[in-house]
């Protein structure tokens, strides 16, 4: 597959998880990938070099997200390797905290938001100048924004932010000729949802799926891909579901 070949794309938190199975789709397709981490720079390295064994282009970029410069800071790097030109973001980097709302702190709410919302906000501020006509961005959103899945009530509040969000990027970049989409998940089978490898959180999983299987990252990345490629040009300021079913 080579639909993305000659392109630049960034993929926030993509060291593992969905975020490292969109990186390598996106290389897959042919495009030039930004590895962003927070912290694992090893593991970020790791994904780096597994694009660059298959022929690929991709390089490791670092940056704190949740701090309020972070965005800003990341965006810098971005253009100091791309230059001028930024043809694919996909904003997946987050964090979830399971709590319910006696147990949800100040500082847990905070730092949800301040990663989930107010990152992938300023940093599609701050690469405006290099999105162009033709470009895509990718938001993150999850199962959770609509429909209630565990005791998540903060995140799923980041994540209905982010279904808002994607609406108002798409209209207010329409003109530029940028579409804005989000894919949700459902539960998929990363460390963030460790719970789906105990059998009590099997079948809860499968018990609100119609597919009886558990996702995998490689579920939600071609989906990414899809997005972010011209097969989806007419596509812009929708949320995909891409959930197996869940929650009928």
């Amino acid at each position: 597959m080579t639909d993305l070949k000659g392109k630049t794309a960034l993929v926030t938190g993509a060291s593992r998880g969905i975020g490292r199975a969109s990186a390598l789709a996106l290389a897959k397709r042919g495009a030039q990938v930004l590895v962003h981490y927070g912290q694992a720079a090893n593991e970020a390295e790791a994904v780096v070099a597994e694009i660059r064994k298959s022929g690929g282009r991709a390089d490791a970029i670092g940056a704190d997200l949740g701090a309020p410069d972070g965005p800003h800071q990341l965006a810098t790097r971005v253009r100091g390797i791309v230059g001028d030109r930024l043809d694919i973001l996909v904003a997946n980097a987050g964090i979830a905290k399971s709590a319910v709302i006696e147990e949800t702190t100040v500082e847990d709410f905070d730092r949800l938001f301040a990663v989930n919302v107010r990152a992938p906000f300023f940093l599609v501020q701050q690469l405006l100048p290099i999105l162009h006509e033709g470009s895509s961005a990718v938001l993150v959103s999850s199962l959770a924004a609509h429909a209630v899945v565990g005791t998540l009530p903060a995140y799923a509040a980041t994540k209905g932010a982010i279904d808002t969000l994607v609406k108002h990027f798409a209209a207010a970049l329409g003109a530029r000729g940028v579409r804005v989409n989000a894919v949700a998940p459902g539960v998929v089978g990363t460390e963030m949802s460790s719970f789906t490898k105990t059998d009590a959180g099997r079948d809860y999983t499968l018990g609100m799926q119609s597919l009886k299987r558990i996702a995998e990252p490689d579920d939600i990345a071609d989906a990414v891909a899809f997005l972010a490629s011209p097969d989806a040009r007419w596509i812009t300021g929708d949320t995909i579901h891409v959930d197996g079913g869940s929650k009928l």
